[in-house]
């Protein structure tokens, strides 16, 4: 029986290896990285850092490692950090800053992705007895609850003047941050440049299988190596993967902006269906989040499954809000049948409970 082919938009990091990665892995140099000989992993975090700006880099197994060690590395036990309320270390890495480094999150409100500078500054503490010490500021760029939003130069760096103004350090989520330079137009480096610290996927928008890295000082990796290992992110013959990450870091950031064009197009479809509310110029990335209209949780979740039965895999995020995002394995062809199935499908379990 022939397998039915299945779009499959819940998440970038879906993407399977390319032919040119699983060649790399098979042939990569390798060595024991725990003992920092592995020369792929080496050449990785030195091409990771001088993307990025920053002295060094350090490669783990996950991005939720990468946020977990550099919040760590810089916000000691009973301390605090400020992060957004729908940001991806407080909402999505079950509570590991505070279950395995004590340090408690603070949240405030995140406007489409991106933190107010005010309200920054009235969260980080005073000195007092009572209160935990503001260590770290959190920022993330693109924001994926915040559909993807690319986060500015401008916002960034006001964010980041607050903080230095007070003595706290900033750590950058930059999952997805080549898809922020892309569509911004301007250097990945300069979107960190302002960060004490920043983390990049390359399991993600890039393509690569498996892996992140986190960047910064000298010092700052040196201290994010020790809590990797504590983590168990410690790792041998790492090269293996590496060569793959490498591939994705050299040639992924070329065609992200195919990724963003696929996801405006599924925007524009879902908006005009007449069936979803959003705004297609708020699609900044190759995230596209979408509302059905006056859809209850259950109806989301049964419209998520029927849409899986015609072909077509989104994220229900709850409530009626879907995720969809794009990714090297989907083409254009691709995503405009996607809106197709799910405007078609959408049309006929509407219909057929209003009617």
């Amino acid at each position: 029986m022939q397998r039915r082919e299945l779009i499959d938009l819940r998440s970038d990091t879906v993407t399977k290896p390319s032919a040119k990665m699983r060649a790399a892995m098979a042939g990569a140099e390798v060595g024991d990285d725990v003992y920092r000989e592995d020369p792929t992993v080496a050449e990785l975090e030195r091409e990771t850092a001088a993307a990025l700006g920053k002295e060094a880099a350090l490669y783990v197994p996950s991005g939720t490692m990468g946020n977990l060690v550099s919040v760590l590395a810089q916000a000691d036990r009973g301390e605090e950090a400020i992060v957004g309320d729908l940001a991806h270390v407080f909402y999505s890495e079950a509570a590991s800053a505070a279950a395995f480094g004590g340090v408690q999150l603070r949240t405030i409100p995140n406007h489409a992705g991106v933190l107010d500078p005010a309200e920054v500054e009235r969260a980080i503490r005073p000195r007092d007895v009572h209160f935990p010490r503001t260590a770290l500021v959190c920022l993330e760029n693109t924001h994926n609850r915040g559909g993807g939003r690319a986060i500015t130069l401008a916002e960034t760096h006001a964010v980041c003047h607050v903080a230095r103004q007070h003595g706290v350090k900033v750590h950058l989520d930059g999952s997805r941050i080549f898809n922020a330079a892309v569509a911004l137009d301007v250097p990945a480096a300069a979107l960190c440049a302002e960060a004490d610290s920043v983390n990049v996927c390359f399991s993600k928008g890039l393509g690569a299988p498996v892996g992140s890295a986190v960047a910064g000082t000298t010092a700052f990796v040196e201290t994010a190596r020790k809590i990797r290992k504590m983590a168990g992110g410690g790792m041998r013959q790492a090269g293996v993967i590496a060569a793959a990450a490498l591939i994705a870091l050299r040639d992924g950031p070329k065609r992200l902006h195919e990724d963003h064009s696929n996801a405006k197009e599924l925007a524009r479809a879902l908006a005009e269906s007449g069936h979803f509310q959003l705004d297609p110029a708020s699609v900044h990335t190759n995230i596209v989040v979408f509302d059905l209209r006056g859809a209850t949780d259950a109806e989301g979740a049964a419209l998520a499954a029927a849409w899986r039965e015609a072909g077509v895999l989104a994220h229900h995020i709850g409530a009626g809000r879907f995720r969809a995002v794009t990714h090297l394995d989907v083409t254009r062809e691709q995503v405009r049948k996607a809106a197709e199935i799910i405007i078609d499908t959408t049309s006929r379990r509407r219909g057929a409970v209003h009617a």
